[in-house]
């Protein structure tokens, strides 16, 4: 019942997010639960901000409230982006994140891991490659995947005064204009 759920609710979604230059990333229904996970299209400069998912909420709302068979009994809307760490569940999503850092957990060991962290780089519509830390890859089917995330890697910034810190200041003041260098003083 829950795929004709989303299908019908897809369909409504389509236009809506089309108009908006959105992109439907994920829809589930589970547990009374509508959830849907919207995007701006891959490689744009920001991602998707509150007023758009309000706009969103609202609107498929609307057409919820007009269409009463679309989704059976009571159940709670919820809109939302992907987030920083996205939850990676079709081969689309796989595809859509090549090169950035994933944690993978199998539904079962594979090659004596259970587990593997890394860079995605590659999927394919069956399979899936990620680089581990110390070069090797690990190919592996999607359908074997429990679970799948990207991982947000914070950039570090060296420790004030630090030689890392000066070496930094270094560099930015010999590329600096006159105009630059008179305005920091």
């Amino acid at each position: 019942m829950s795929s004709s759920v989303t299908d019908t609710v897809g369909t409504m979604l389509a236009p809506i997010l089309a108009d908006m230059g959105l992109e439907l990333y994920d829809l589930e229904f589970s547990g009374g639960v509508l959830k849907v996970t919207i995007d701006t299209p891959a490689g744009s400069p920001a991602g998707v901000d509150i007023d758009q998912i309000s706009l969103v909420t609202r609107l498929l709302g609307r057409e919820l409230d007009h269409d009463e068979n679309a989704v059976p009994g009571r159940f709670t809307l919820e809109v939302t982006s992907p987030g920083l760490e996205r939850t990676l569940r079709t081969p689309a999503h796989f595809a859509r994140e090549v090169g950035k850092t994933v944690s993978v957990k199998f539904i079962a060991e594979s090659d004596g891991r259970r587990r593997v962290s890394g860079l995605l780089v590659a999927a394919t519509g069956a399979d899936a490659t990620v680089r581990l830390d110390d070069g090797q890859t690990v190919q592996f089917p999607i359908s074997a995947v429990e679970k799948a995330r990207t991982v947000f890697v914070w950039e570090s910034q060296p420790k004030p005064n630090s030689p890392e810190a000066r070496q930094a200041k270094r560099a930015r003041s010999t590329t600096s204009t006159p105009q630059e260098e008179a305005n920091a003083q």
